[in-house]
């Protein structure tokens, strides 16, 4: 999985993740992945989703895209640092335009460091969650750095 933000101005961000042809896009592939994501960040079982549907994002996270939950994990991560929790985001992808496994990303952020740090630390969750890396990545030590880099 490659993160690129692509378009950044003081409120928005646009990232581009794209997924190798090797490598699972949806959490229903990775054993565990769900459970994973949420031991390291449990605010995620409080997150909603705007998706028709009326499900929670914790009842689509046992089948929903990585990069869905790169957005919500972002979220999450920038609220831990100090960001409002009233920011939002958006998954989008067109396989056609883009290419197999390219999503798109919208998020709001009131900080441009805190967005960083957070898509940052979220990129490490679910590489873990995806089972790519061994250990879990230490979100507590993370999210305290992020915080003191956010702009005072």
């Amino acid at each position: 999985m490659r993160v690129e933000i692509t378009a950044n101005d003081d409120r928005r961000a646009e990232l581009t993740v794209a997924f190798a042809p090797h490598e699972p896009l949806r959490t229903s592939e990775g054993p565990g992945s769900a459970a994973r994501a949420l031991s390291v960040l449990p605010g995620l079982r409080g997150h909603r989703c705007d998706n028709g549907t009326g499900a929670t994002f914790s009842d689509e996270l046992g089948d929903t895209e990585f990069a869905h939950l790169l957005e919500h994990a972002s979220l999450e991560i920038m609220a831990l640092a100090g960001a409002p929790d009233t920011l939002r985001g958006a998954t989008t992808w067109d396989f056609a335009r883009d290419g197999a496994g390219v999503f798109r990303i919208r998020l709001q952020h009131d900080d441009a460091a805190t967005l960083k740090g957070a898509v940052a630390l979220a990129s490490e969750v679910v590489r873990w969650a995806a089972g790519h890396t061994e250990a879990p990545p230490d979100v507590e030590s993370a999210v305290r750095r992020i915080r003191r880099a956010r702009r005072r």
